[in-house]
């Protein structure tokens, strides 16, 4: 006889789904009632005119609790859509300077990367060497530093300066705001 085992189900068992010979069971208000057989555990739920979960299925006898299956599946839908609604994406948002660059330019660069910062997304900040500049690595450090030092208002350094094939990269996160 073979047994199909599932590694990930979303769905509990409910009723007559349940295949075990004894479950722990919970009544619907938290109360124990041990392990008992199935049959008498569908019983009870019956009685109740409720559902019968297996909620732990990997516990050794599974465990079963009597409740309302639409109640409980309509609440936990209910509570997903309202922690997707609270979580904050944060965006890496990217400013390219080049080892050459100039007062007006850098400053451009900077403002851009603090509006970025304040709208709370993190900023990558590189520097990116073509051909004999990257033998002047020095300059582009300096360059991220001072960048640092202009934005420290309102980020902090997250990653330090890395070389990243040809290019200089930092990253920046926005200040917490209190």
């Amino acid at each position: 006889m073979w047994k199909v085992i599932f590694i990930s189900n979303k769905e509990l068992q409910i009723n007559e789904e349940i295949r075990d010979k004894q479950v722990r069971l919970i009544g619907e208000d938290g109360t124990q009632f041990g392990v008992v057989d199935i049959a008498q555990a569908q019983k009870t739920a019956m009685d109740a005119n409720l559902d019968l979960v297996k909620i732990a299925p990997a516990a050794s006898p599974p465990v079963c609790k009597i409740m309302d299956y639409g109640k409980y599946r309509f609440e936990s839908a209910k509570r997903e859509k309202e922690n997707r609604k609270n979580q904050k994406v944060v965006e890496l948002k990217e400013v390219r300077l080049s080892p050459s660059i100039d007062t007006h330019d850098f400053e451009t660069k900077l403002n851009a990367a603090l509006k970025f910062l304040k709208a709370g997304s993190k900023v990558k900040v590189s520097v990116r060497f073509r051909g004999r500049e990257i033998h002047y690595l020095s300059l582009g450090t300096e360059l991220l530093k001072k960048f640092a030092d202009a934005a420290q208002g309102y980020g902090t350094v997250e990653k330090n300066a890395k070389l990243e094939g040809r290019s200089l990269a930092m990253i920046m996160s926005p200040k917490e705001t209190k």
